[in-house]
């Protein structure tokens, strides 16, 4: 996972990727604005919620995709070995580009804080159990997360 491969779908967020000035009194290197955090609802609050995420072995199964249009989402690690995420481009009516997947590999240390509208798989644990903190706008309605059930899944190796 690197911010560039990822930069079509969101944000890497993670320390060192950029300047840092010192915080803490000294004690600490402080990252700022790691994120393009954004919500086009006025009623949809922010969530922080925590995901505990069940690991799953290879070779993965997709069989739906998901997106927040209104909304970006951001996942940050708290407890995790390695994760998987996937990403798809939108095509022009709207719905995933599935022919233009992408898997990326996290590693500890590594956030992701995907656009407004950007299609994924729901984050997938590897290795053991992983706990997240997720960020995303909610009002209880529809525009919190669509789904796409792809006609055919796909198996994605490691």
């Amino acid at each position: 996972m690197t911010a560039e491969a990822f930069s079509p779908f969101g944000q890497v967020v993670s320390a060192g990727l950029k300047q840092g000035s010192s915080a803490n009194q000294g004690t600490a290197v402080r990252f700022d604005w790691c994120a393009g955090l954004s919500n086009a609802r006025s009623e949809a609050k922010p969530n922080l919620a925590v995901f505990r995420s069940t690991p799953l072995e290879p070779p993965i199964t997709i069989k739906l995709l998901e997106r927040h249009p209104q909304n970006t989402q951001a996942f940050m690690p708290m407890i995790v070995s390695r994760f998987m995420i996937i990403a798809a481009p939108n095509l022009r009516h709207g719905s995933p580009d599935t022919e233009q997947l992408q898997a990326f590999l996290c590693l500890p240390g590594q956030g992701i804080n995907y656009n407004a509208g950007v299609w994924h798989h729901p984050i997938i644990a590897l290795d053991q159990p992983a706990e997240f903190a997720m960020l995303a706008w909610e009002d209880g309605t529809p525009l919190d997360c669509e789904e796409f059930t792809l006609k055919l899944p796909i198996q994605i190796r490691l």
